[in-house]
């Protein structure tokens, strides 16, 4: 779509112009080009920036700045999507953008083209009214719903080596549960992933003498893992939790004993953990289930740590502009997965605040329209101060 036919202020068109960009990761879709031209259009300096990584996809992100030099207000996104999954159980063409009875329809309406065109339109608003008092910035990723390997955390890394400083940073992710106003996230649990190959010795199962089975071994092994909690939660976290997620023996005969017995698990964790700290603990709780369990442990490299962007001014000023615009007063949360968050708060103070998430990667995604116009308030007056 070109931008003279689009009025970029105005988020509802904004967010149906994106959703109509088919851009499920790792394609592009339009949907970077076409914000990359809004914000060059309105006098941002913009970088579309491809990253690369063997065995991963290329990933196009987007980079835009306006401003006098200093730390700059970012607002950071992703247009990438999931897959739609059933288009036959769509309403509507999952790329539409179709309004009906009030909702914006489409895949990424909720997670988060809404987000993001509500970020781009109350920078535009503010721009045209002469009212940005401070730099601003877009960080904006085609590789959230991906791998995560070829967007904000290298995007962010590509714009410190150019000398970019950032204040702080709104996420325009899908936070609130039932209603606008409902939470902002402060920080996030981190996940560490873990495999156990539990090694036995393959044989018959009418001469077990010859064999050793790996399951009995496999299951004191589980048990051991869920033998004691964590923890009991922090000031502003939940209680660590660890789930194993797959035991397998990858064994199709009934009369044979498996050589090998294999087990995942993932753990999110708060703030009472590191990844250094929590390893050792795991590798303490494998151990105390016996000496003569013959085991490999293992962790995934792509891990985070938990993160917290502690109460204080600049949440405070995200809480004033939600509760003048909504008169509701949200809560401070860390709940739910992980997000690109992760790599921000290494650069700034992050907060995440967007839109209702009910509806997010689901048939029939959708966000309310009034919602949209509200959010983009919203952040109009996060730029106001």
């Amino acid at each position: 779509m070109s931008i003279d036919d689009l009025d970029p202020q105005n988020p509802v068109a904004l967010a149906q112009a994106l959703i109509r960009c088919p851009s499920v990761t790792p394609a592009e879709g339009g949907a970077i080009a076409l914000l990359a031209e809004i914000l060059k259009a309105a006098g941002f300096e913009t970088h579309r920036v491809t990253f690369h990584e063997a065995g991963t996809p290329d990933i196009e992100n987007l980079y835009a700045r306006i401003g006098s030099p200093g730390p700059a207000l970012v607002f950071a996104g992703h247009t990438d999507v999931v897959p739609p999954g059933d288009v036959a159980r769509w309403s509507r063409d999952p790329f539409s953008g179709a309004i009906i009875d009030g909702e914006l329809h489409g895949r990424g309406a909720a997670d988060m083209k809404g987000g993001v065109a509500a970020s781009v339109s109350a920078v535009l608003r503010c721009l045209e009214r002469g009212e940005l008092r401070e730099p601003v910035a877009f960080l904006i990723t085609g590789d959230e719903e991906g791998p995560a390997i070829n967007g904000t955390t290298k995007l962010l890394d590509w714009a410190v080596e150019r000398g970019e400083v950032f204040s702080a940073c709104v996420l325009g992710e899908p936070t609130n549960p039932n209603a606008l106003g409902d939470m902002i996230k402060i920080g996030r649990r981190g996940s560490l992933s873990g495999h156990v190959i539990v090694r036995g010795v393959q044989g018959h199962v009418a001469y077990p003498h010859l064999a050793r089975n790996p399951v009995p071994a496999m299951a004191k092994l589980v048990s051991a893992l869920y033998a004691e909690p964590l923890d009991a939660g922090t000031a502003h976290f939940d209680p660590s939790n660890l789930e194993v997620t797959t035991v397998d023996v990858d064994n199709p005969a009934s009369n044979v004993i498996p050589a090998e017995a294999h087990i995942r698990f993932n753990i999110r964790f708060n703030d009472a953990w590191t990844r250094q700290t929590l390893e050792a603990w795991v590798a303490r709780r494998l151990s105390s289930a016996g000496n003569d369990i013959d085991f490999d442990l293992t962790f995934e490299k792509t891990s985070s740590d938990s993160f917290l962007t502690a109460p204080g001014p600049f949440v405070d000023r995200v809480v004033r502009a939600i509760e003048a615009e909504t008169g509701r007063r949200p809560v401070l949360s860390t709940s739910g997965g992980t997000s690109d968050a992760r790599f921000i708060k290494n650069h700034c103070p992050v907060v995440e605040f967007g839109l209702v998430g009910k509806t997010m990667h689901q048939i029939d995604e959708r966000v309310s329209v009034a919602d949209l116009e509200a959010l983009t308030r919203i952040y109009e007056r996060v730029l106001a101060g």
